[in-house]
């Protein structure tokens, strides 16, 4: 269980890393993308593989998170990594907008399925 809770902690390690990366001016544009990409994945309420689906479901936590991550932090210059680590961000400015970031990530959610299913059926 020790494992389990180190490795959550040090997963809300690296995406408030990502956030210092996405926000700082050196980040080269594809890497901001895909860092977007990631924290807006984070930060959804609906996951790729519904968690109530045996196995399978946790496997988008498990591996897609991490792994969006990891190439995400490919895409960033060693030098702006190091540059970020060392900068303090006060993230208690999002806690009490957990429920506007959750819908206003369902609405792009909606929005890319509606587009989807509209073009499947055209």
């Amino acid at each position: 269980m020790k494992k389990i809770k180190k490795w959550a902690e040090n997963l809300l390690k690296q995406l408030e890393l990502l956030y210092k990366i996405y926000t700082y001016p050196k980040t080269p544009w594809y890497a901001k993308i895909s860092i977007g990409i990631v924290i807006a994945y984070a930060l959804s309420p609906i996951d790729l593989i519904p968690d109530f689906i045996p196995i399978l479901g946790y496997l988008d936590d498990l591996l897609i998170l991490p792994l969006g991550i990891y190439l995400s932090l490919k895409l960033v210059p060693d030098y702006v990594i190091e540059e970020c680590r060392e900068i303090e961000v006060d993230l208690s400015k999002f806690k009490g907008k957990k429920i506007v970031s959750a819908l206003l990530i369902s609405a792009i959610w909606l929005l890319l399925i509606y587009l989807l299913i509209r073009r499947l059926f055209r």
